[in-house]
């Protein structure tokens, strides 16, 4: 079954988004079908060119550049999001993938979560 799991809190904040990318992480290494969708405030993980260390934590972009190599089939984003962010694809990691409108997005999926 095809899981969508939603990322939509800013990277290097909460502990929401780094739990969002591990469940995904954790259902792909079970063979489940899943994608990422990065909308709100998640949309600045894509951000191309961040520097976690600068903070004392890991930087996103590696993590999600082995996203494939787990088995993550999708790095969605939310173009809306990313135009309210003053974001557009140039900006974003090579991987990230312009979505559906969010509720058609939302149902081709069996599976939705979002922290």
């Amino acid at each position: 079954m095809d899981t969508l799991v939603v990322i939509d809190q800013p990277p290097y904040s909460d502990w929401r988004g780094r739990e969002s990318l591990d469940i995904g992480f954790a259902l792909a290494a079970f063979d489940q079908n899943v994608s990422l969708f990065f909308t709100g405030p998640g949309v600045y993980w894509l951000l191309d060119g961040q520097n976690g260390e600068a903070l004392g934590q890991k930087t996103l972009t590696r993590q999600l550049s082995a996203a494939p190599m787990f088995g993550i089939e999708q790095l969605l984003f939310d173009q809306e999001a990313c135009r309210k962010a003053g974001l557009d694809a140039a900006s974003l990691i090579d991987q990230a993938q312009p979505a559906d409108e969010p509720v058609a997005l939302y149902r081709r999926y069996h599976h939705v979560i979002t922290l």
